[in-house]
């Protein structure tokens, strides 16, 4: 298994991941239309891919994406007397059925502090559902008063 940032080619597994994971969620949005999706959240991810604000994680096994995770960087305003890092905001984590409960999902968040750390980023924020909360306490994640903080250390 390869834990790397989502590349071009990955775009259509990474739409039809979306796809999936908001069905998956919400069977209601099976009606929606899919052509109109693609063509919205291809543009997203082609711009996301190529710029310094939004990294896609994946975890893939012979060209095949099995998980994804997506960072946004949130800048911050500089404050006199330190320097100023973003934060980062983790959204859209996903791992195909067949391959959940295997540890991809905690090999993919080990990969993200380890980066997290290197590039010193304050922190790392993310709202779960509530089935995720132990997913996310047990890779280092704490309970504040809405979301889940992960500060290097």
């Amino acid at each position: 298994m390869n834990i790397r940032f989502a590349e071009l080619k990955d775009i259509e597994q990474l739409i039809r991941m979306r796809w999936d994971f908001t069905i998956e969620d919400d069977e209601t949005k099976r009606s929606a239309s899919f052509h109109d999706f693609e063509r919205e959240c291809r543009v997203f991810l082609e711009q996301a891919i190529q710029n310094e604000n939004w990294f896609i994680w994946v975890a893939e096994e012979n060209g095949r994406v099995l998980s994804h995770i997506y960072i946004e960087l949130i800048q911050k305003v500089p404050r006199p007397g330190r320097t100023t890092y973003p934060f980062a905001y983790m959204t859209n984590v996903y791992t195909v059925p067949e391959s959940r409960d295997k540890g991809i999902g905690s090999k993919m968040l080990k990969a993200i502090h380890e980066w997290v750390k290197e590039k010193h980023y304050e922190f790392v924020i993310v709202w779960p559902s509530d089935e995720s909360i132990p997913y996310y306490e047990k890779n280092g994640y704490t309970h504040c008063s809405e979301p889940l903080e992960y500060f290097p250390i």
